[in-house]
């Protein structure tokens, strides 16, 4: 297990200190609009720099994809997929729900995951064996404590995340509370976390959901592609940065099974 103590090692060190910087920046920098309508500063360009830097040093055989760098998948054994700074017009603007994620891939398969939301000191991480055929120490942690989705049903009073663009599938008699956090990775976790039901990005890319795959699937979620293809795994030579993956996360299966015929408007 050396190797997997090494990987979270890294991950956590290098997250911790990224993520103090951003903590002196946050909500005093201007974004830039990027070609897909999403923003980026100086703050998610050095983060990237520093993390890319950090995995590089530690682990230089491996290859690395990032929102703000590389976007095309290669035939590596093992890649790594970072977003510097998810949730960056939280940042700009000052709410306080961000995050650094970092994910690692085994031939395309999501195994390890590891993300960190300054501002609210949650860090959390997972390894998830999936289809890899690695031994590997399967378990989903929110601060150093186990975490499994929720095993209620749902009501008026359980939360159900959406994303700017899939406010569509809201309708009179949706069996949740709808929240909207801003912060593709939190919809996700805190499904994992069982601080919520379910949760929906109609357009994630792969640097929102590499990490949280194997922490939702440690923690016993249910992921289902809204796409004609699967999440994972990833396509070599496949161009990630214009390649929306979207997904619906849920607790239970028969959540998913009652929610699925809402989510026609946005599958692609």
């Amino acid at each position: 297990m050396e190797f997997w103590n090494q990987v979270l090692e890294v991950a956590s060190s290098t997250a911790q200190r990224v993520g103090a910087q951003l903590l002196l920046d946050f909500g005093r920098v201007q974004g830039l609009e990027k070609a897909d309508g999403s923003l980026v500063t100086q703050s998610d360009e050095w983060a990237d720099r520093e993390i890319r830097s950090s995995i590089a040093k530690a682990f230089p055989e491996h290859a690395i994809l990032s929102e703000e760098a590389e976007h095309g998948f290669t035939d590596a054994q093992w890649t790594w997929i970072i977003d510097p700074l998810d949730g960056t017009t939280n940042f700009t603007r000052g709410i306080p729900l961000w995050g650094i994620s970092i994910g690692l891939l085994y031939y395309g398969e999501p195994v390890f995951g590891y993300v960190y939301f300054p501002p609210v000191n949650q860090t959390f991480y997972g390894y998830w064996a999936g289809n890899s055929g690695l031994d590997l120490p399967v378990g989903a942690y929110l601060n150093d404590k186990p975490i499994h989705v929720s095993q209620d049903s749902p009501s008026g009073n359980h939360f159900f995340s959406l994303c700017a663009r899939s406010l569509q599938v809201w309708q009179p008699g949706f069996p949740c509370k709808i929240r909207m956090l801003g912060v593709a990775t939190y919809n996700f976790l805190a499904v994992a976390a069982g601080a919520s039901l379910g949760g929906v990005e109609a357009t994630p890319k792969i640097w929102d959901l590499a990490a949280v795959w194997a922490i939702v699937h440690a923690a016993g979620g249910t992921w289902v592609s809204l796409s004609d293809e699967p999440t994972f795994p990833a396509v070599v030579g496949r161009n990630y940065g214009s390649y929306a993956m979207p997904s619906l996360i849920v607790n239970q299966p028969a959540l998913a099974d009652r929610l699925l015929p809402l989510m026609e408007s946005i599958r692609k």
